[in-house]
């Protein structure tokens, strides 16, 4: 699969294309996925996904972050497991939040990515104040050449699938719904880094994983699996949040102490799979009773891993 930095001034070759931000790539994004790459064989062309960095809401709020589900690199790793050849990542900036719908369609979906089919949700916009949509698009396409389809949003019993419903269920602690939502348990990737090595002192280390200039969807205490660090899952005990009892920094972490595991894992990329919420993040008095604490938690983890082996 091919990554491209910046959208090309001109296409050397035409497309199948989808727009959006695919931000944890859940099962709505899988089924519009599933769609472009079947197209894609039967047109013959390849199957292109136009996201964006920064992601557009960043851009439009300044300093105030909002909460994403993936990395730009968990998400072109998801992507590509959807059978997307080729992901193009425009720089969302001054001028191209100016651009008009019109100037949006020739410059970029013509000129610069040789589209000859599009697929877009059904809500999607598009433009300097979101003025772009369907009826422009495949009115545009039928003068230019390329054929436009919607694709209707997905739901559930619960309601629609979005990204906006994975965070629901995430700040909740409800793992199950989030899992339903994204087909697979919510995961984070990272690399693992030198800590303040606390949890050797107290008998659980932990492996400390880089969350970099994230802020997670989810806090608290979990059950998860961890990949990356032998052939199988292996089983442990996570807490992400900003560990009140060791510092006041404020700054959120994700620690994982993983059972029965006796090795160097330094520097090592690892995903962290949470399967279950325990509790929520607390502070304690003294070393000694969150060492107590911690003992719990991996007690309650270890059960659940008899009863739902990995």
């Amino acid at each position: 699969m091919q990554v491209l930095r910046g959208i090309p001034d001109h296409a050397e070759h035409g497309c199948v294309l989808t727009i959006g931000n695919f931000d944890g790539v859940h099962r709505g994004h899988q089924a519009l996925l599933a769609r472009l790459a079947a197209k894609a064989r039967e047109t013959g062309l390849p199957a292109v996904v136009l996201t964006f960095e920064p992601h557009p809401r960043e851009y439009f709020t300044h300093e105030v972050r909002p909460v994403r589900l993936t990395s730009l690199r968990e998400k072109v790793g998801l992507l590509e497991q959807h059978g997307v050849d080729r992901i193009v990542i425009g720089r969302f900036n001054e001028r191209f939040a100016g651009l008009s719908a019109e100037a949006f369609i020739e410059d970029v979906l013509i000129h610069g990515l040789g589209v000859r089919h599009l697929l877009i949700g059904d809500d999607f916009r598009f433009g300097r104040g979101r003025k772009g949509d369907f009826a422009l698009l495949r009115a545009t396409g039928e003068r230019a050449g390329f054929t436009v389809e919607a694709m209707p949003t997905l739901a559930d019993a619960d309601g629609r699938v979005s990204s906006s419903a994975v965070r629901e269920a995430l700040a909740a602690g409800d793992m199950p719904r989030a899992a339903r939502l994204l087909g697979r348990p919510y995961s984070i990737s990272g690399r693992v880094l030198h800590g303040d090595k606390i949890g050797r002192t107290i008998g659980f280390p932990t492996a400390n994983i880089q969350l970099k200039h994230r802020s997670p969807p989810l806090m608290g205490i979990f059950t998860v699996s961890v990949d990356g660090v032998a052939e199988r899952p292996w089983p442990g005990v996570a807490s992400i949040g900003v560990r009140p009892t060791i510092n006041d920094a404020g700054r959120p972490s994700l620690e994982v102490h993983l059972f029965d595991w006796h090795g160097d894992c330094y520097d090592a990329h690892l995903r962290v799979n949470f399967l279950a919420w325990q509790r929520a993040e607390e502070r304690y008095d003294s070393l000694d009773a969150l060492t107590a604490q911690i003992a719990r938690d991996a007690d309650q983890a270890r059960a659940h891993f008899a009863r739902n082996p990995l």
